[in-house]
């Protein structure tokens, strides 16, 4: 389901570009700042995968211990530094990555990643819930027209572990 449209129609033309947006992987419920738990780690190790043709220059991500295990596998597999937004600040950023133009990934939380979906496309997404892990949005800048697909990122472990 996901592969075909989103891994063999990334933009390439300089004025198409493509950008990926996703809540951080599945989180342990233990601190203020908690790490990825082992399925969390196999998801995000499965997005880098996913996007590992996806021909992304750049990768964002807020500067929680949660976004940036996210990030970290695609950032490593790419040798692309992760670069940092402040999730408080969406407007600026959304404006920062539309002048860039790069294929990007982007990686936030549940609450900022459909506002941000929102700001970048001009369409109105469905709120993420807490337990919502596999939503994965595509949005295509192609000859001055936004087109936003979501996927599913299918489930690689059970929840709890």
């Amino acid at each position: 389901m996901i592969a075909g449209v989103l891994l063999l129609q990334p933009c390439l033309a300089s004025d198409n570009f493509t950008l990926y947006l996703v809540r951080h992987a599945e989180k342990q419920a233990d601190s203020k700042n908690p790490p990825l738990t082992q399925c969390g780690k196999a998801r995000a190790k499965q997005l880098s995968t996913l996007l590992s043709t996806a021909n992304v220059k750049s990768i964002y991500s807020t500067s929680y211990q949660r976004t940036m295990s996210t990030a970290a596998p695609l950032s490593n597999k790419q040798k692309i530094a992760i670069k940092n937004y402040n999730p408080k600040q969406l407007e600026q950023f959304s404006l920062h990555l539309k002048q860039r133009k790069e294929n990007s990934l982007i990686v936030g939380h549940s609450n900022t990643t459909p506002q941000l979906t929102h700001l970048l496309s001009g369409q109105q997404v469905e709120s993420l819930s807490e337990d919502d892990y596999q939503t994965l949005y595509q949005i295509q800048f192609i000859d001055k027209q936004t087109v936003l697909t979501q996927f599913m990122q299918p489930l690689v472990c059970s929840h709890n572990k």
